[in-house]
């Protein structure tokens, strides 16, 4: 049962290309959250009436597949923090962005039937489904490129939005002295010049509210250039992060110095030597290094506690040898000026695809977790999942 149960979390996961049912699970969500959609904005139409049946058919359909879905993560959940008590794993999950987003997309549905009297708000929520596929999404660099630039120029971005806020504020303080003698039922007070400060700043310009004194007018144009400064502010940060995250990558190639790493694979018979033990009970030759344990349709990085079974596969990576399977494994020396220096493996600027197997430090090797720093002089071993 544990071994399913496993099998399960990997399927559900976003699946990498040598994992067929993972993908077909991946393409299939993505069409029943589409359908989805489609049925949602497909309902706001005069002729939806017409294919009424049609539309609760598929919605009542897609939403019971979202939460056996929903379910099947919260039952894997300690596979997805394993770091974490059974039910801290489950808590961790509920609580989680994406868990979140797969809780509220399903409620929408099933509200109205404990509380009919709120169906109407309930089904605004329904918009809330289209965030799910951010999880596809996330396998992607160029998604997770955005996220980390959002991240880092967070706090560039907040006070640029507070400057903006000033400036609004003001605008509609000065709007107000100028207008509300002549336009009192129009310019209230200084809230009610907000609107217009906000229109006027942001360039939308819908002219509802203008400024009919010569003052007023002046005003207006001032404000109307120090908007579009303004505005322009996050977008010219948001930019200057792109260009700094691709030459951060850039330099980290540059800084670094790779070498190849030739490998041979070993089979695990059913009387090799090893079956049954235990990785921190076996002396490997000196001139090898397991990187990698393949047990069926998992890729496994090995540690001192992995039990070795009949069938694995495993992966040594050696300078002196060749092996024929198709594994990307490369090893990068750090240097002193490398931005990887000081920074834990979980913050480093690297592709969800890789995994850092080991590290060798001062002549010894040791297995790395999320918390690991990454010191000068260090030797990373990284291992690039297939990716088609």
């Amino acid at each position: 049962m544990e071994k399913r149960k496993k099998r399960i979390f990997h399927i559900i996961q976003i699946g990498t290309n040598d994992d067929i049912i993972s993908r077909a699970f991946d393409i299939f969500i993505v069409i029943m959250i589409f359908l989805n959609l489609f049925v949602t904005l497909f309902a706001t139409f005069d002729v939806s009436k017409d294919y009424q049946t049609a539309i609760d058919v598929i919605e009542w359909g897609t939403v019971i597949i979202f939460t056996i879905e929903y379910l099947l993560r919260l039952w894997t959940a300690e596979y997805l923090y394993p770091n974490k008590s059974y039910w801290g794993a489950k808590l961790a999950f509920v609580v989680s962005f994406f868990g979140l987003i797969d809780l509220l997309s399903i409620l929408p549905t099933y509200l109205p039937l404990v509380f009919p009297a709120g169906a109407v708000a309930f089904r605004m929520f329904r918009v809330i489904r289209i965030f799910r596929l951010f999880k596809v999404n996330a396998k992607y660099d160029a998604f997770n490129i955005i996220v980390d630039v959002l991240k880092e120029k967070r706090k560039q971005l907040f006070s640029s939005l507070i400057m903006i806020l000033i400036l609004m504020v003001a605008a509609s303080l000065c709007m107000y002295s100028l207008e509300h003698g002549e336009q009192g039922e129009v310019f209230k007070n200084a809230f009610s010049g907000i609107w217009w400060a906000a229109s006027t700043i942001l360039t939308i310009g819908y002219g509802d509210i203008a400024p009919i004194t010569t003052g007023g007018k002046i005003m207006s144009m001032i404000i109307s250039f120090l908007g579009v400064g303004m505005v322009a502010v996050p977008t010219g940060i948001i930019s200057a992060g792109f260009v700094e995250q691709y030459q951060k990558v850039k330099r980290i190639g540059d800084e670094s110095e790779v070498h190849s790493l030739r490998f041979i694979t070993s089979e695990v018979g059913p009387k090799h030597p090893w079956v049954g033990k235990y990785i921190k009970d076996i002396v490997f030759p000196p001139e090898l290094l397991l990187a990698v344990v393949l047990r069926g349709n998992e890729e496994i990085v090995p540690d001192g506690s992995l039990k070795l079974n009949n069938g694995d596969t495993l992966v040594f990576a050696a300078n002196r040898y060749m092996g024929s399977k198709a594994i990307a494994l490369r090893e990068v020396v750090v240097k002193d000026e490398h931005p990887w220096v000081g920074k834990a493996i979980r913050d480093l600027d690297i592709s969800r695809l890789e995994l850092i197997v080991s590290i060798e430090r001062r002549g010894r090797m040791m297995i790395p977790n999320g918390s690991t720093m990454i010191k000068n002089g260090d030797t990373l071993i990284i291992y690039s999942k297939k990716n088609g």
